[in-house]
């Protein structure tokens, strides 16, 4: 069975990290292991100029492991277009839910965050979306909405959502 795979989407300073944080918190206080995928549209820094794992990289290795007594970081090439639900399968295939913030135009399920103070619109069309977070009361949209405020009724959602997750591929719903 493929791991479940939950995106948080919304515009930029929506709260979507700050969410993520919350529901990372809350889930895990339920014994869930819950791994996360950030998407950035910028090239961070993944390693430290100079040091052995950086020099590794830079000499023309596709992937660097670096290993510590208590955690490790994969630095690799990546792939174009690789999915989150790929990508959870490959490096948290023993989680029980991956949280992945961003991804908007990629196929997954989706809970996007609308604050006011940002934006009133939706940046994924609603036939893409579990729900909408936000802090609008009465938003009009064809979806569950769900108080942003109120992370334990999200994290019930969700939990709500996992208790009935079946990958397409086994005939159910992501």
């Amino acid at each position: 069975m493929a791991v479940p795979v939950l995106a948080i989407v919304g515009f930029s300073n929506s709260g979507k990290t700050t969410l993520m944080e919350k529901l990372i918190q809350a889930l895990s206080a339920h014994g869930l292991h819950v791994c996360s995928i950030k998407h950035s549209h910028h090239q961070p820094e993944m390693d430290t100029p100079g040091k052995d794992s950086f020099r590794h990289k830079q000499a023309g290795a596709t992937g660097s492991l670096l290993v510590g007594p208590d955690q490790l970081m994969l630095v690799q090439d990546a792939l174009p277009n690789k999915t989150p639900q790929a990508l959870a399968d490959t490096f948290f295939p023993d989680a029980d839910l991956v949280l992945v913030e961003g991804y908007a135009s990629m196929p997954c399920a989706k809970i996007e965050v609308v604050r006011g103070e940002r934006s009133m619109d939706l940046r994924c069309p609603t036939d893409e979306l579990l729900a909408v977070a936000t802090d609008i009361k009465g938003l009009d949209v064809p979806v569950p909405t769900l108080d942003l405020n109120d992370t334990q009724a999200i994290a019930q959602f969700i939990l709500d959502w996992l208790s009935s997750y079946r990958h397409p591929r086994e005939g159910g719903n992501p």
